[in-house]
């Protein structure tokens, strides 16, 4: 079984659990994912109880340098972008994950060193 969890792999769970025919389950689940696509490229923020909160944010502005000509600055415009806050029963359930079990399957949990601090112009 591989990591990341699929719209077929729920397609599938949903089959299992319920015995309806897969193609109205696949159906349900897309209009669903539409919907809440839809509601987040209108700027509405989507609230799954329990589950979190997928809010849309302006990032702001900022200056960035591309790695390979390090003296270029590019600015990089404002921008919007999905944030996601988990809810109660979900952090509940984040907190009891192994997390040795989670960094060995490249799950993340390492954090990157962050990058060097840039040089000011002379």
């Amino acid at each position: 079984m591989s990591t990341n969890l699929t719209k077929r792999e729920i397609v599938l769970q949903i089959y299992e659990k319920t015995g309806f025919p897969q193609k109205e389950i696949q159906d349900t689940v897309q209009m669903t994912l539409d919907i809440i696509m839809d509601a987040l490229a209108e700027g509405r923020n989507v609230e799954l109880r329990n589950f979190g909160v997928l809010e849309v944010q302006v990032r702001k502005a900022r200056v960035g340098r591309n790695p390979n000509k390090p003296e270029t600055e590019v600015v990089i415009p404002e921008r919007a972008v999905v944030k996601f806050k988990s809810g109660k029963i979900l952090k509940q359930k984040i907190k009891k994950l192994s997390l040795d079990k989670l960094r060995s399957s490249g799950g993340g949990g390492e954090v990157p060193p962050p990058p060097p601090p840039a040089t000011p112009p002379a």
